[in-house]
């Protein structure tokens, strides 16, 4: 009981372990967006963790150029992420367009080259001489905290409204409503006179912005830093969740609060009783699973 109290009630227990849930839910939620964008126009981004990790990355090195204003700062590199993110998005959406390549190699290979690089800047160019770890300084600005000593930062809400704004423009706008049909039948979108394949680099380079945008999210909110790893599976989760909301944007985040919230109640099980982690995965597992399995009943019933 000890264990399942601390699984389940350990998340919202205290400020620290609220405030880090919440802010665990955000970075899911943000980068989910990212696969169901791509998801919902009939493609597939398998390189959301690497471009992640890139967008963060360029971020941090526009965030630790020198002295300059707060904001100026911190918009600049969102702004870099957001860029580095939809180039590598809409590189594969030309790849798959014009060189009819798969985007779901190109994406992954394209991002996962790049991690190689983005650990060496963040060792031989980022990395700060004070510090035991392969992490940058501290960034003299980044977004604000609420529930200190927690993570949580204006990040957080950000994300909400992103999710929401998106949500409206899928639902409510002509550009939104081509993407949704395009993805979900090629075919009936080519006998309205919609071309499904002019949406695929739009689709793949928003897709990658949010991802990158997560990153900024990290570094900027979470960690106040720039370290080797700091991605640490996110995007990977992200493809899980959008494909248990189905792609729906709406939808992201009650199925993130989940996810979130299992991470979230593994880690404080774990500090509590100490339950190991195939334990807390195991206990994930089965909550995932009766989460979004789903129970059709018999026509003949």
């Amino acid at each position: 009981m000890d264990i399942l109290y601390s699984f389940f009630v350990g998340p919202w227990s205290n400020a620290w372990f609220l405030g880090n849930t919440l802010d665990s839910i955000g970075l899911l939620m943000s980068a989910s967006l990212g696969a169901a964008i791509a998801f919902r126009s009939g493609c597939f981004n398998l390189g959301i963790e690497g471009q992640l990790y890139i967008g963060g990355v360029a971020a941090s090195a526009i965030m630790l150029w020198g002295d300059s204003h707060e904001l100026n700062l911190t918009v600049l590199g969102a702004c870099a992420a957001l860029g580095v993110g939809g180039f590598l998005g809409a590189l594969s959406g030309i790849l798959k367009r014009y060189c009819h390549a798969n985007e779901i190699i190109s994406t992954f290979l394209l991002s996962s080259a790049l991690v190689p690089v983005a650990d060496y800047v963040i060792m031989y160019s980022l990395r700060t001489p004070h510090a035991d770890l392969l992490a940058s300084a501290p960034f003299e600005h980044r977004l604000k905290s609420f529930l200190p000593p927690s993570h949580l930062s204006l990040s957080f809400v950000f994300t909400v409204l992103i999710v929401l704004t998106l949500a409206l423009w899928t639902s409510h706008s002509r550009p939104g409503y081509r993407i949704r049909i395009a993805g979900q039948d090629p075919r009936f979108a080519q006998y309205g006179g919609i071309d499904a394949r002019q949406y695929w680099i739009p689709a793949l380079a928003l897709s990658g912005a949010l991802s990158a945008l997560t990153g900024f999210f990290a570094v900027a909110g979470t960690y106040g830093r720039c370290h080797v790893g700091f991605s640490g599976g996110i995007g990977w989760s992200a493809i899980a969740i959008s494909l248990a909301a189905q792609n729906i944007p709406l939808a992201l985040i009650p199925v993130s609060g989940v996810y979130g919230a299992l991470l979230s109640g593994s880690n404080a099980a774990s500090l509590a009783t100490g339950m190991d982690i195939e334990s807390s995965s195991l206990i994930q597992a089965i909550v995932l699973f009766c989460a979004t399995v789903r129970i059709r009943r018999s026509r003949y019933a």
